[in-house]
């Protein structure tokens, strides 16, 4: 285990829109998109960026601006700096802002190790979570208002910068999330220009429209479920971080085409249908998910082969609903897929193509229509997560958040902590690779290096 590193505290503030450019009041209800988002813990975002300056060059010449460009984009978003409100008596959860809301940033310095921060090889967990801003984990009591959003800027002198976000899902899914960071992002780099009207966040609720009564599907779930306990079905009640490490995992386009060419050369040998769907992003989560089931089973010889192993990731909704609603949409707009197979037939030795088929045949069932089971989404959840071994896909590469540049490039790295507890894997675009994709894993430092001998020795077979 590496030395623990200090991070010091240096200013802390409160970070609002300008005055008089937001409503005094607004508040937003939610609607069933953002509710299943109410069980869920927060997602924990780093962003590393070189910087090659010292801390007096930062808080002379760019904390100003820092501050400045998110007060500006504040004024666009200001949902990010209200609150979630959920009444004594259950009614309707909703968001609110008013004109003395802010958000919380926290300027840091730090003597840890960026660039190995910076690296994809085995990294002990607990390094990243002093760069993390504090955010309530779930929202704990009746009546009390949660803010939304924490920011902590850590200075590592002379080499880097790490921006570092925790926010509730409740308020965005990653495409708004993005659309809000990437704004940010352009406001500091390039000052305070106002956004294009088709750029404006759109906050009209009217346009997401409910055929099959979901909203009040899930408010029926998260009363009776507050009625007994507290309940975040996102986040392990208990997780040992002390032994986990955290990797990152490089899936270049020619090894995609190898998986692809695999995976139809053996359909072909054995006169079986090919899987309906073989996106880049699925032959990446097929061959992930075999390489994680074969990582457990190394470790786990009384795994049941015979139960069901399960395979979960959010599918933007925008481009499958079969009504408008604008990319600007500030909101949730995002369905659930889960595959289910059984764990001998992923061992055996057509494992991904059968993980392949599973997952493909998913993403063809919701854009058919993203809706179908959507009753169940919750419940589902609840099967998905109490299971021993599932794998969680969070965040997408179509997001592009290399792209975000403050005015010192684009990131070095990007890693996503709450995976840390969650035991999900998050999937973001490659820095380097063109069309590749980069798989964040956080495991046991036992299951990382069996798992990275798997990964490695898998793609080094492919013809």
């Amino acid at each position: 285990m590496s030395t623990p590193f200090v991070v010091k505290v240096l200013e802390q503030y409160r970070v609002t829109p300008p005055p008089n450019k937001t409503p005094t009041t607004s508040i937003l209800p939610l609607t069933f998109f953002d509710l299943p988002w109410l069980f869920f813990s927060p997602s924990q975002p780093l962003f590393f960026y070189e910087f090659p300056h010292p801390i007096s060059h930062f808080k002379s010449t760019t904390l100003p601006k820092l501050k400045q460009s998110l007060s500006l984009t504040l004024q666009h978003y200001y949902p990010f700096a209200g609150s979630f409100v959920s009444s004594p008596n259950l009614a309707k959860p909703q968001l609110i802002f008013t004109d003395n809301k802010s958000v919380s940033l926290t300027i840091t310095e730090s003597n840890g190790d960026f660039k190995h921060l910076c690296s994809n090889q085995p990294r002990d967990v607990i390094d990243f979570h002093p760069l993390v801003p504090k955010l309530a984990s779930s929202f704990s009591y009746e009546g009390k208002e949660f803010p939304l959003l924490a920011i902590q800027i850590t200075i590592f002198p002379n080499v880097g910068i790490c921006i570092g976000l925790a926010f509730h899902n409740v308020v965005a899914d990653g495409r708004t999330f993005h659309n809000f960071f990437k704004t940010w992002a352009s406001y500091c780099r390039f000052g305070g220009s106002p956004l294009p009207l088709k750029s404006l966040p759109l906050f009209d609720r009217s346009v997401i429209i409910d055929p099959k009564g979901l909203q009040e599907v899930f408010l029926k779930e998260w009363r009776n479920r507050r009625l007994v306990q507290n309940i975040v079905i996102g986040r392990e009640a208990k997780v040992d971080l002390s032994s986990m490490v955290r990797a990152t995992f490089l899936m270049g386009t020619t090894e995609m085409d190898k998986i692809k060419c695999l995976i139809i050369d053996c359909c072909k040998e054995k006169n079986h249908s090919q899987p309906v769907h073989l996106s880049t992003y699925v032959l990446t989560c097929a061959f992930l998910w075999v390489c994680l089931l074969k990582t457990e089973q190394s470790v786990n010889e009384k795994m049941g082969l015979e139960d069901p192993t399960y395979f979960g990731f959010i599918a933007g909704g925008i481009t499958r609903l079969d009504y408008p609603v604008p990319m600007t949409y500030l909101g949730n707009c995002v369905g659930f897929g889960r595959a289910c197979v059984r764990r001998n037939e992923l061992l055996g030795e057509d494992g991904i193509v059968v993980a392949a088929k599973a997952i493909g045949s998913t993403v063809k069932r919701l854009d058919a229509s993203i809706f179908a089971g959507a009753e169940t989404w919750i419940l589902d959840w609840d099967v998905f997560h109490g299971s021993e071994h599932h794998v969680h896909i969070t965040w997408s590469p179509k997001l592009k958040l290399y792209e975000s540049d403050f005015g010192w490039g684009k990131p070095k790295k990007i890693e996503e902590i709450s995976i840390d507890s969650t035991r999900a894997v998050s999937l973001v675009q490659s820095r380097y690779i063109e069309g590749g994709i980069e798989i964040g894993l956080a495991l046991p430092k036992n299951k990382m290096d069996t798992f990275s001998i798997l990964f490695t020795k898998g793609l080094n077979a492919l013809p």
